[in-house]
């Protein structure tokens, strides 16, 4: 009966952790998070610089696993399944959970080659099927207009808001159900910085979004649920209009109305 509640508890939401600590080393980077990520909705994950943001958003495609002298203990669920476990195939996983990065990271190749890179590697070949898929992306992107006419031409090429909406095109080529997004637009002006904006409030629709943000004004404009970190603990999380209108905890309160961080 335990089980059964445990496996409908983690199945009303798309991802969650528990007891999850990180390690460099000796460093304890998290410590004990314990997080429910709600399916079709958008995750800000806020604090100040070192308290574990980046390292968590790491740990839900296992980033980490590239990261040399790490330690991880606890679970961390994708619809229920442990993505720890050593049943898990990490290639697949990481389809499953795309990661668009703080600073745009463009393949040094054409714009449709990077497109077509991540399902070309899952086995698409077909040309037709390719050709599909790179103009889908970038028409969810909201970069299609801007580049049709010049697919085959570098992708360094492009300015640096091309260059971040080509890397969410890139992630979303691959069909993922789970979009982490690290500072996107922080290297932004505000005119890209929109943009980006408009796209993950569109993207909740189909995706499961948690992104990074040092922005308080971003967080609040964007997200749907609000998790507040501090020194590798998760002091908060909460609704994002009840997390600034009436945040529990007062480390939280100071955060938010800028008297640290």
């Amino acid at each position: 009966m335990a089980g059964d509640k445990g496996q409908r508890r983690m199945t009303q939401c798309k991802m969650m952790t528990e007891k999850l600590n990180v390690y460099y080393g000796k460093r304890h980077a998290l410590k004990d998070v314990d997080i429910r990520i709600r399916s079709h909705a958008v995750t800000a994950l806020i604090g100040p610089s070192g308290c574990g943001k980046s390292t968590f958003l790491k740990t839900l495609n296992r980033m980490n696993d590239l990261v040399g002298n790490v330690r991880i203990e606890g679970q961390v669920y994708l619809d229920g399944e442990d993505i720890y476990s050593t049943r898990m195939d990490v290639t697949r996983l990481r389809k499953r959970v795309g990661m668009v990065f703080q600073q745009p990271n463009p393949f040094p190749m054409t714009i449709y080659d990077n497109i077509a890179y991540g399902p070309r590697i899952h086995g698409i070949k077909g040309k037709e099927q390719l050709d599909g898929i790179v103009e889908r992306s970038l028409r969810q992107a909201a970069i299609w207009e801007e580049v049709r006419e010049g697919l085959y031409k570098s992708a360094l090429g492009l300015s640096g808001g091309q260059k971040q909406r080509l890397c969410i095109a890139r992630a979303l080529a691959v069909e993922p159900e789970v979009l982490l997004m690290d500072e996107p637009t922080s290297a932004l002006d505000p005119v890209s910085t929109l943009k980006v904006e408009e796209l993950m409030t569109a993207f909740k629709q189909k995706y499961t979004i948690v992104i990074v943000t040092h922005n308080m004004q971003q967080a609040a404009r964007i997200s749907d649920d609000t998790v507040f970190f501090l020194e590798g603990e998760l002091v908060e999380s909460d609704t994002t209009a009840r997390l600034f209108s009436h945040p529990a905890d007062r480390r939280t309160r100071a955060y938010i109305n800028g008297r640290f961080g």
